[in-house]
């Protein structure tokens, strides 16, 4: 990687902010595309990040380069994409039209769909799928605050893009097996739903067993999906996806322990999803429980629990009254 170019980062909400932040911190230039919002928020109190094991950072306005106008791509060297899925063909004609013809392009986002879309736009460009386990969660007054642990997954490729990103406090891991490792990230976002309907901070909401299982029973269903696919996903966590329901299904003490040794998780940590109802803002659940709906209906499984969620999904988008804190119960449709 040219360390005279810059790496941007396209669509820095949360996500973006963070990780762009982090790279910055470790002396990489980095210039972020943000909406207008961000960037005034950002000139006026600088970028705090936060994290869940107690570190902190801060940058000044000026160690970034902030613009709301995508000709800040004419001279990166690496695009990171963090917008949400519905905006990728828009940020890949972007891309497309002000970055250099060499540019790597990762997709850091959520879903299984979203380098199809920006090899299709880009033609030739080198395009590569990568994934994000972590939660990240804007605090306001330019604090950005990772919650969940875990660490970033790209794409193997000849130039070892992931070695060039990774820098201390973000570790970036090649894999030979992204694809997979995107289905099973995708597994453990079917939780976001489940997280933003109930209103819960997902600590709290993973420490009761009742929540649990109506996970695993998604999951189930997900799983099915995949296998009539002849998808195999692949876990970022020690814990295989066929095994995950089973342990979800265990008692509070035994669950709780097996989960401390594989992730962490502080109490401020909430769904993207969850922060989408807050925001008013229109949810990615067509590209997580939307994928595997339409994987389930090529294959002619019945995913009748996820498409409840979906539907409940829609329906807290429709109110605009944000989170709706339902029951497990409810979400069933148990009366």
């Amino acid at each position: 990687m040219d360390a005279d170019r810059p790496i941007v980062v396209a669509g820095a909400g949360a996500i973006g902010c963070f990780v762009g932040g982090v790279l910055g911190a470790a002396g990489r230039r980095v210039a972020l595309l943000v909406r207008p919002r961000v960037k005034t928020e950002i000139e006026r109190f600088g970028l705090r990040l936060t994290d869940f094991d107690g570190s902190e950072r801060k940058l000044d306005p000026g160690q970034l380069a902030l613009s709301d106008d995508p000709s800040i791509f004419h001279r990166a060297g690496i695009v990171l994409v963090t917008v949400k899925s519905a905006d990728t063909a828009d940020v890949a004609d972007q891309i497309a039209e002000h970055a250099p013809e060499d540019a790597v392009v990762v997709s850091l986002q959520n879903g299984v769909g979203n380098v199809a879309v920006l090899r299709q736009r880009l033609g030739g460009r080198r395009v590569l799928a990568g994934m994000v386990p972590f939660n990240v969660i804007a605090m306001g007054e330019g604090r950005f605050h990772r919650s969940t642990s875990g660490d970033i997954h790209v794409g193997e490729d000849a130039e070892n893009t992931a070695a060039a990103l990774s820098v201390p406090g973000l570790d970036i891991r090649p894999s030979r097996d992204i694809a997979g490792v995107q289905w099973g990230k995708l597994i453990i976002n079917l939780n976001n739903a489940l997280s933003a309907l109930s209103d819960m901070p997902l600590a709290a909401q993973l420490a009761n067993r009742e929540w649990r299982k109506l996970f695993a029973d998604q999951m189930v269903e997900g799983v099915a999906a995949m296998k009539a696919a002849g998808i195999t996903p692949v876990s970022a966590t020690p814990i295989p996806p066929k095994w995950m329901p089973t342990l979800l299904r265990l008692p509070d003490t035994i669950f709780n322990a097996i989960l401390g040794r594989t992730m962490k998780i502080d109490p401020e940590a909430r769904s993207s999803m969850w922060q989408d109802l807050k925001q008013g803002r229109r949810t990615e659940i067509d590209y997580l429980q939307g994928a595997l709906i339409s994987l389930a209906e090529q294959n002619r499984v019945d995913v009748p629990l996820m498409r409840r969620i979906v539907a409940l999904i829609k329906d807290a988008e429709s109110a605009g009254n944000g989170p709706p804190g339902l029951t497990p119960r409810q979400i069933r449709g148990v009366a």
